[in-house]
């Protein structure tokens, strides 16, 4: 394939165009429901429920919906629009180039996805029968997410390297393994505030953690957050409005 296409990456060590994600990142991170630059039929493993195969479908006019899986085209010229269709659905994972400085990562990925999670090793993919490339793919790679469901399963993958959070929820999302207990309602509440900027009003502090597990397993979980601001110290600044204690 001479274009370059989701599911298939170009790597920079090799003048290949064609190249397969290894089946054990969309293993870990899936199920996708669509994948909307998918490499031609036929192949080694799905991607997703739907796939667009690039370039005989142009994904970017197509419509998207659910969790979308995008291993998009690396040209300079193509990236940017595929990121930014990605950000504005709000919901999928992007196996991209970790380019952190480029114009496309600043405003499609420091600027508007949930987090990130930069591979410790540089990503061997495979070729268009499914057999692992020999070179590496001759960069790092990032793996980023949008929406909270996909920013939550890149958070629990064992796919080893650095995650970041970038949304402000996100940040106090804390992920637990099943060996480590649970941190008590002061510890959660008290984070929530410093990184929230150490000041905000009840409601702010509701939409940070309705979804954090301590809240999922208490339906009373909202009076516990005003019961555990009235406790912890927290220094009343205006009306309906804490911060923390100086």
């Amino acid at each position: 394939m001479k274009n370059l296409g989701i599911g298939g990456h170009h790597s920079a060590a090799s003048k290949t165009n064609t190249w397969l994600t290894p089946k054990y990142i969309i293993d870990e991170l899936g199920p996708f429901d669509l994948d909307p630059c998918a490499a031609p039929d036929p192949k080694p493993w799905p991607t997703a429920k739907v796939h667009y195969t690039w370039p005989d479908q142009d994904g970017l006019a197509l419509p998207w919906n659910g969790s979308v899986w995008l291993n998009p085209p690396y040209s300079t010229d193509q990236i940017g629009k595929w990121l930014h269709k990605l950000a504005e659905h709000g919901t999928g994972t992007a196996l991209i180039f970790a380019r952190t400085e480029t114009e496309a990562f600043h405003r499609h990925v420091w600027d508007r996805a949930a987090g990130c999670l930069f591979l410790e090793s540089r990503l061997h993919f495979c070729y268009p029968d499914g057999t692992r490339a020999t070179a590496n793919a001759g960069a790092p790679s990032v793996l980023v997410a949008y929406g909270e469901e996909d920013v939550e399963r890149l958070m629990r993958s064992r796919i080893d390297g650095k995650f970041v959070a970038l949304a402000r929820p996100v940040l106090i999302q804390l992920v637990f393994r099943e060996d480590q207990p649970m941190p008590g309602w002061s510890y959660v509440v008290t984070e929530a505030l410093r990184s929230l900027g150490g000041k905000a009003r009840l409601k702010d502090l509701y939409a940070a953690l309705h979804n954090h597990p301590r809240a999922r397993t208490n339906p009373n979980w909202q009076a516990k957050i005003r019961q555990t601001v009235s406790r912890a110290g927290l220094r009343r600044v205006d009306n309906g409005v804490y911060a923390l204690a100086a």
